[in-house]
């Protein structure tokens, strides 16, 4: 039997792509009667919400000070009816029409309780995040990563497992790893699905990169505290990803203009990654308006 899918949808100043984002959405081969989007905002000064009225999206606000990835993710998840929360950034864009029923497939297994999708680069991504894309994000199987690894950005959940648990509202970032780590360990199994697959657009300032890094970084010490990053390994870990990513360019001829892009961005990465595995404390209010608002 085909379940109702809730689309959530967290944004803040998305205006740029998502006009697109719900226009693919619309154009889905699962059945409309069938889907919904929700659309939890968080103070957007652009057309964001305007454009979701336009699509007739369920809307639901966040203020500044309420806001953290797992809150907003949460008011989203309570006004859905969906028995599939289907989650996805308002800068990732479905490619075709049988992104929603392939992400969804899986759940025809009842031991299922997380799909995540495929993620592509755009013509402006940054070369670096392109390779890891291709890295995390591969075109036929999982990659060896965790076995509760996932990415909102492009994920579904079972509603069930959702109310089992919830996001976890005080995590930096990784909120969608957090719980699917629980459910895993309750026996239930993450999902791999490259044929749902979006194209996922970052214009990120080289201080956003960084923080993106350094926030997920806190996050990910409280779901794996055995992981710690010295400040050798963020070095060695840099050496290695500026040297592979310039081999990757230049096999395609574009060492040159590449270059300065590819050393700025994996500086931002590890320097961040080493910087947030550092600061797993409890965070002032001025510092969860650094980590949690995307300003």
């Amino acid at each position: 039997m085909t379940q109702v899918c809730s689309i959530i949808i967290r944004t803040f100043n998305e205006a740029r792509y998502l006009g697109a984002v719900l226009e693919a959405v619309a154009a889905q081969t699962y059945p409309a009667a069938l889907r919904e989007v929700v659309l939890v905002d968080s103070g957007s000064t652009d057309e964001t919400v305007a454009i979701a009225q336009k699509h007739g999206c369920v809307i639901k606000t966040l203020s500044r000070e309420e806001f953290s990835f797992g809150r907003s993710l949460n008011l989203g998840c309570e006004a859905a009816r969906g028995d599939i929360l289907v989650f996805i950034s308002g800068h990732c864009v479905p490619k075709g029409e049988h992104w929603l029923e392939e992400l969804v497939r899986p759940f025809e297994d009842s031991s299922v309780a997380v799909t995540y999708g495929r993620q592509l680069g755009g013509d402006e991504t940054k070369f670096s995040e392109h390779l890891l894309f291709e890295k995390y994000f591969p075109a036929h199987r999982a990659s060896e990563q965790a076995p509760f690894f996932c990415n909102n950005a492009n994920a579904a959940f079972r509603r069930s497992a959702w109310e089992k648990y919830r996001f976890d509202e005080a995590l930096t970032g990784l909120e969608d790893m957090h719980l699917a780590r629980r459910l895993v360990e309750q026996g239930s199994k993450v999902r791999y699905v490259p044929k749902a697959a979006v194209f996922h657009y970052h214009h990120e300032k080289w201080t956003q990169v960084r923080r993106r890094y350094e926030r997920e970084a806190i996050a990910l010490h409280a779901i794996m505290p055995e992981i710690h990053v010295h400040w050798h390994d963020a070095l060695r870990y840099f050496a290695v990803g500026v040297l592979g990513d310039s081999a990757r360019a230049l096999s395609q001829r574009a060492l040159f203009r590449r270059l300065p892009e590819i050393v700025a961005f994996r500086a931002c990465q590890y320097y961040g990654s080493w910087r947030g595995n550092h600061a797993h404390r409890a965070l002032s209010r001025r510092q969860k308006e650094r980590y949690f608002y995307p300003s």
